[in-house]
């Protein structure tokens, strides 16, 4: 005669458990302890390091195509780009906590900004993954793809036709 033995029985949960979105792995820094972030908007590019400050203030400068290095308060006159290339600093309260240098190219000054606040934003991220949740969701890992549009022939500009003449 066999025994049978009984299979317990596992309760399902009660409600569908979520599992969280997979966080991106820390990218170590650099030989020379620097988080990169690259950052594009319409036809200019920036390329943005972060390093934590140790001893000394923080600085935050641009360098442009002249090879002058400023600071950005002197680089963007306009407050709404200076505003810009801070936000994702002031949005995770690291203000003050890193040496930020910028190389940025093409475009003008508010793709420029643009360009900043996405490799800023990328560089963050990489430093510390867990920022990517507010970074997301205030929209500066996204990359605003809108360029302007080609100017066709036939046409005086991208949509503009030339004036109609009836005679």
């Amino acid at each position: 005669m066999t025994t049978i033995t009984p299979t317990p029985i596992i309760a399902a949960p009660e409600a569908p458990v979520s599992t969280p979105r997979k966080l991106r792995d820390a990218v170590p820094a650099d030989k020379r302890g620097w988080w990169w972030g690259t950052g594009r908007r319409k036809t200019a590019v920036a390329r943005v390091r972060i390093r934590l400050v140790k001893d000394g203030p923080a600085t935050f400068t641009v360098q442009g195509p002249s090879n002058k290095v400023r600071p950005v308060l002197e680089f963007f006159t306009e407050e709404r780009d200076r505003a810009d290339c801070l936000a994702p600093l002031k949005l995770t309260n690291t203000e003050g906590k890193f040496q930020v240098s910028c190389r940025v190219h093409g475009g003008g000054f508010m793709g420029q900004a643009g360009a900043v606040r996405l490799g800023l934003a990328r560089a963050l991220r990489n430093y510390d993954p867990t920022l990517e949740g507010v970074l997301r969701d205030a929209g500066f890992l996204t990359r605003d793809a809108r360029k302007v549009e080609r100017k066709k022939y036939g046409q005086a500009g991208a949509r503009r036709r030339f004036q109609f003449s009836k005679r």
